[in-house]
């Protein structure tokens, strides 16, 4: 039965992994990545002090990375997570963003650019503490649910709201939206699986 709730899918593989999708080089899969993505590559960047004409060379550097190396991420080990290899990779790429101002015969920024260079260059990857962490993951979740938003009526997703996001009671909830508890319980539901099905690979969901 068509649950009068959620919208057809634009799609008939949008119910499958999106890093499935990607590694096939399906191009909306591939925006729906960068999209995803985008803004936690160019929160790393700043906070390495790059510029914002810098920020979007580098983060252009690092998609790049991961559309030619996508099929070498694997999650073999619980710590083994989508977020971690594009840390990594991000750093990379900005270390070798550092390395060419070194090399460059005028710096931009005198010997503070030189000195800054260095200490990227000499570092390592660095996980984030449970502040920074518990701070990107939200981002992430925000930018998940933004993209399946418009496969959901509204009810539904008000629903979904109220209870995943808000922590409000379902019977507050189903007398608002005029629902009865457990459809209520049933929009939270779907609307998870639906995130799940597509993000899990990417969000550790």
């Amino acid at each position: 039965m068509t649950d009068p709730n959620v919208l057809p899918s634009r799609d008939s593989e949008l119910s499958s992994s999106l890093l499935v999708r990607v590694r096939a080089r399906e191009p909306a899969a591939w925006e729906r990545l960068v999209h995803l993505y985008t803004p936690l590559v160019c929160r790393w960047c700043q906070e390495k002090r790059l510029q914002p004409a810098d920020v979007q060379d580098v983060g252009q550097e690092v998609f790049q990375a991961v559309w030619r190396s996508i099929e070498t991420f694997r999650r073999e080990r619980p710590t083994d997570t989508f977020r971690g290899w594009l840390r990594a990779i991000t750093h990379n790429k900005i270390v070798d963003f550092y390395r060419r101002r070194q090399a460059a015969e005028t710096p931009v920024g005198g010997s503070d650019a030189l000195t800054l260079a260095q200490e990227v260059v000499d570092s390592a990857p660095v996980d984030p503490d449970a502040e920074a962490d518990n701070a990107e993951v939200s981002l992430l979740y925000r930018r998940a649910v933004g993209l399946i938003r418009a496969e959901f009526q509204e009810k539904t997703w008000l629903a979904f709201q109220a209870l995943a996001v808000e922590d409000r009671s379902p019977r507050e909830v189903a007398a608002e939206l005029g629902m009865s508890v457990g459809a209520v319980y049933s929009a939270k539901s779907r609307v998870l699986k639906r995130l799940h099905d597509e993000f899990a690979d990417l969000l550790d969901l």
